[in-house]
């Protein structure tokens, strides 16, 4: 058996990882062997009305709160945080919620070792150069991996779209304290889309024309960590062990996003999430499977390995009717765990010539394995529609 000669590549896996139920306790241990004494706090309000603010801010001592991020945060919110970092002396972060406040406090590590506005550090513009200041991630939903991927999303409203920061270890986290039982009892709708998410980021990252060996492994592990756990987390909210097997499924997953892009799914979802203020993970879910089915016949084995990783029974089939069989299962996901319909989200078939104009022009585009054009991304913005309908 030969093994295919690639280029030369890089594999960078700079986030520490502190996991497992409990592991809360071990934040102040954290962030002071970090050398941090005043911590930025970055969160959503959703996570102080759920008390873990509280219990968190008792391990950081003389911390500044910053609890103004919002769901597909802009540009003007990550500068006005960067401020007051800033103004309040901060010599570090604590992110703590979904991948909203994790991506907000990598960005104003960004503005901080650099200076001027995140809207500068656009992938493709000026550079990062330096390390951010020490950050660690308190991921309280099971979707992003943000907690240990090596970008951050950000929204332009004047252009109606979101952008890529980082691509570089130099914005990952120092710390990725991974707790599950900080994810217990959040909504079945919540915990169904950002379950979703991960499952987009292994699928995408497996079949992307940059995969690796590494990223392949971790990949192919998050795909069967969602296929056996997802649908009993948003069955059951308190089932702790479910709870773990998706914490796990999702940081897996956003390592194996690396320093490059996904593909086709992505591309739609983040350029789209730009028109519309839905949720990425729903948004992402419903694209997925229409992209994969598009996909199939450029890679079918990798397609069929990933849906023999969901659980499909793939004896008797060939490996492309096995790859689109993975493909149906992934719909078949997205509607048991209760993903809304592009409409529910807010979208119209009317915008599908936009929609596929600004996904095509999405840099994810390029790590999709199957060359497609605006016209193709029309046809699976129309079958993206049709489904769960």
């Amino acid at each position: 058996m030969s093994i295919a000669v690639d280029p030369i590549r890089v594999i960078d896996t700079p986030t520490r990882l502190i996991h497992g139920p409990g592991s809360l306790a071990r934040l102040a241990e954290a962030v002071a062997e970090l050398g941090v004494r005043r911590p930025m706090l970055v969160t959503d309000e959703g996570v102080v009305a759920a008390g873990i603010v509280d219990r968190v801010r008792g391990a950081l001592g003389d911390a500044v709160l910053f609890a103004e991020v919002r769901p597909n945060p802009d540009i003007a919110l990550v500068d006005r945080a960067a401020a007051l970092y800033r103004a309040e002396g901060c010599d570090g972060l604590v992110a703590v919620g979904g991948g909203s406040p994790m991506d907000v406090a990598k960005s104003v590590g960004v503005v901080a070792a650099h200076g001027g506005s995140i809207a500068r550090y656009e992938w493709g513009h000026d550079p990062i150069e330096r390390r951010i200041p020490p950050l660690v991630t308190v991921p309280t939903t099971a979707g992003t991996g943000s907690e240990v991927t090596l970008w951050a999303v950000i929204t332009d409203p004047g252009r109606r779209v979101k952008y890529n920061v980082g691509g570089t270890p130099l914005i990952a986290a120092h710390v990725a304290l991974i707790d599950p039982e900080l994810m217990l009892g959040l909504p079945p709708a919540v915990t169904g889309a950002t379950g979703m998410d991960a499952l987009a980021h292994a699928v995408e990252c497996y079949t992307c024309d940059y995969h690796q060996f590494f990223n392949d492994a971790v990949a192919l592990h998050a795909v069967e960590l969602v296929a056996r756990w997802l649908e009993r987390a948003v069955q059951d909210g308190s089932d702790l062990e479910a709870r773990t097997g998706m914490a796990h499924a999702a940081a897996l997953a956003g390592m194996a996003y690396g320093t490059e892009s996904a593909g086709a799914a992505h591309a739609m979802s983040q350029s789209a999430g730009g028109v519309h203020d839905c949720s990425h993970g729903a948004l992402t879910a419903r694209v997925l499977g229409p992209v994969c089915e598009f996909n199939a016949p450029a890679s079918p084995a990798r397609y069929a390995r990933l849906a023999q990783g969901l659980g499909v029974d793939v004896a008797g089939l060939d490996t492309l009717e096995a790859a689109q069989a993975g493909a149906r299962e992934v719909d078949r996901l997205a509607d048991a765990v209760g993903i809304p319909t592009l409409a529910d989200l807010g979208f119209s078939p009317d915008e599908i010539p936009m929609l596929a104009r600004i996904s095509f022009e999405d840099p994810q585009t390029q790590g999709n394995p199957r060359e497609l054009d605006v016209a193709d991304y029309e046809e699976i913005w129309r079958v993206s529609f049709e489904r769960g309908a």
